[in-house]
């Protein structure tokens, strides 16, 4: 997560959605007040000791709103960017097994595990995305623009209007190579991530067939 005082901004990094590329973009207009959280790549903590004691940078918005105070967050911008979760999951699957050939050999008996037999419950990875991005009903975004990992530089470009900064190219950071995520889906597959992840798919308007709102 990023707080900017100087162009009043929330960046909510959600993760597996090439939040590093965005981080590197917005991190050149940053001021010596701004504040950011994370620990890939590099490693920086907010100036608030309970946020700062969280072990990574995927933050919620519910986290960092009573820090910051009620006028402040009401009137900064807050952005995120979300993925399709059919992608997305396979994403996370390629990622937890990284340094080994086990995806690239049995990629549905990667995807089994991790969705049905021992579901990381507890990672942070592995939650819904609206998880950082709702108020406590869950359902209800606070967020104030939603970029896409499907446009992400035409997305960028625009929350970066939005917020009065210059745009710029992103770099492609953390990327795993891998196919079309539909070829690693069986009927029992998109049904699990069709129940888990239920929210992302009706507030983010996306389907198996990678359609968005």
């Amino acid at each position: 997560m990023i707080v900017s005082h100087r162009h009043r901004f929330i960046f909510a990094a959600v993760p597996k959605t090439g939040t590093h590329a965005v981080r590197q973009a917005l991190r050149e207009q940053m001021g010596p007040d701004d504040a950011e959280q994370v620990g890939l790549f590099v490693n920086r903590r907010f100036p608030w000791e309970e946020l700062a004691a969280v072990q990574h940078g995927h933050l919620s918005l519910r986290q960092v709103r009573p820090f910051l105070g009620e006028e402040a967050f009401g009137s900064y911008c807050k952005f995120a960017f979300v993925r399709n979760p059919f992608d997305r999951f396979v994403s996370y699957c390629a990622f937890m097994l990284r340094g080994g050939d086990l995806f690239q050999r049995r990629p549905r008996e990667a995807m089994h595990h991790f969705l049905f037999r021992d579901p990381p419950e507890g990672h942070i990875l592995f939650q819904p995305q609206a998880a950082l991005l709702t108020d406590t009903d869950g359902q209800t975004l606070l967020t104030d623009a939603i970029g896409r990992v499907e446009d992400m530089q035409a997305s960028y470009d625009a929350i970066a209007a939005r917020i009065g900064i210059p745009s710029r190219a992103l770099d492609r950071v953390n990327a795993t190579a891998r196919g079309d995520y539909r070829q690693y889906y069986d009927p029992a597959l998109i049904k699990g991530i069709e129940a888990r992840y239920a929210i992302d798919l009706a507030l983010f308007g996306y389907s198996f067939e990678g359609t968005a709102a």
